[in-house]
């Protein structure tokens, strides 16, 4: 008997028929004896729905009374599910986050937790019942609903299952686990059976969307062992999905990558003729920290004739407001010449931890680009990632090619 902390997403619950098929699939774990925690996201376009309407009454919502009514959608589900398992002949019992308790700073919208009162869940469990929690939601030591921001579901299952010292936490999504590529881009990308945390932690903050960052994070530094699934697949077809570990598989020859991301949402800004003197890339990112913008990429050119150039890159969503903060404020204060910027990039990304012990790998990246003529205008490195921007409409072409040229459409030997 093992304790399993299971998280459905909102396409998962996005129906009265969805929601009966995660019932009976919690039925058939619980047949086998174990204990269950499920979390539950809100109905597939609900919190976008609820958002909206905010919008419609007031511009630029409270944050607080946001975190009221967008914590609404998951309520609805936890207490649909909770049903349809009572339906099956189980115990089961509902929880909103502040019911749980997790506890959460105060930063409305973009929540973080704090920590989790275990207690009712765990007397609910020795009572052979099934528990079904609302994630993306908590409360503040005041009392007030908080919420954690997109994606917050899979930070909650992840938090449960450390709370509760959980044999695993299983994620499942409209996926069967985590891919070489996007499936859609290169039809033969490959299921993972598994992958270190690293490499998903990588993953994820270069554009793959099968997990949230910060449930990958949390994972890691708690030690959650953390398995991606499918909620699609039918009785008796369900793969092992992609086991994401601590430990990098000693039983075989490490691949050397394991993945390619991309990230669309990107956008470059270059400030040109910067004056080329010490403090002058504080100058230049400390004003955007300061108005909350994350900056990726860097590049500082080596400087001529007294000034250089400066680029970075942003969110594409952030690249209008850095634009004029750029121009209005920081040209002037600095006295650079001009501006440029350009929101038709993307970055493709090679990561895997055998980077650590094959050299060669961005050379076999850089050539295998050239001979398609895609030029890269920035790259960036770590210990087991490789990233490059290039221009947009190069996008599928690199992703193809670079899964091809490290041979991830293989089976590892």
């Amino acid at each position: 008997m093992a304790l399993i902390v299971q998280k459905y997403g909102g396409t998962s619950m996005g129906s009265p028929e969805r929601i009966r098929n995660v019932a009976k699939r919690v039925a058939r774990w619980k047949a086998q004896g174990h204990q269950l925690v499920v979390v539950v996201s809100a109905m597939s376009g609900e919190t976008n729905r609820l958002i909206a309407l905010a919008k419609d009454v007031s511009p630029q919502p409270d944050a607080r009374e946001l975190d009221v009514m967008i914590s609404t959608g998951e309520q609805v589900t936890i207490a649909l599910l909770a049903m349809a398992i009572r339906d099956l002949g189980l115990k089961a019992r509902s929880y909103t986050g502040g019911q749980v308790k997790v506890l959460t700073d105060s930063t409305f919208t973009k929540a973080r937790i704090l920590e989790i009162d275990d207690a009712n869940m765990r007397r609910d469990l020795d009572d052979d019942t099934v528990i079904i929690v609302a994630g993306f939601q908590g409360v503040d030591a005041d009392g007030n609903i908080t919420t954690l921001g997109r994606g917050g579901s899979d930070t909650s299952a992840v938090a449960m299952a450390a709370a509760l010292a959980a044999d695993e936490c299983q994620i499942y999504t409209d996926v069967d686990g985590v891919y070489t590529t996007d499936p859609r881009i290169v039809p033969e990308a490959r299921k993972l059976d598994r992958i270190t945390f690293e490499e998903m932690l990588e993953m994820a903050s270069l554009g793959s969307k099968v997990l949230q960052i910060r449930s990958v994070e949390f994972a890691g530094k708690y030690k959650v062992k953390l398995r991606v699934l499918s909620s699609f697949e039918e009785e008796g077809q369900e793969t092992s999905g992609t086991l994401i570990t601590l430990e990098e598989d000693t039983t075989m020859e490490q691949p050397i990558i394991s993945g390619i991301a991309f990230n669309r949402d990107e956008a470059k800004l270059t400030v040109l003729g910067v004056p080329d003197r010490p403090g002058i890339a504080y100058q230049i990112l400390g004003p955007i920290a300061d108005a909350n913008i994350d900056v990726d990429m860097i590049i500082q050119n080596v400087g001529h004739d007294g000034t250089t150039d400066f680029s970075f890159t942003v969110n594409r969503s952030e690249f209008a407001r850095t634009k004029k903060l750029l121009e209005d404020q920081i040209k002037p204060h600095i006295g650079a010449r001009a501006i440029e910027g350009d929101n038709k990039i993307c970055k493709v990304s090679a990561v895997g931890v055998g980077m650590r012990s094959h050299p060669g790998v961005a050379s076999k990246m850089f050539r295998t680009l050239a001979e398609e003529g895609i030029n890269i205008q920035m790259i960036s490195t770590s210990e087991i990632k490789i990233s490059v921007v290039v221009d947009e409409k190069y996008l599928e072409l690199a992703v193809r090619v670079l899964h091809k040229v490290f041979e991830l459409d293989q089976q590892p030997a």
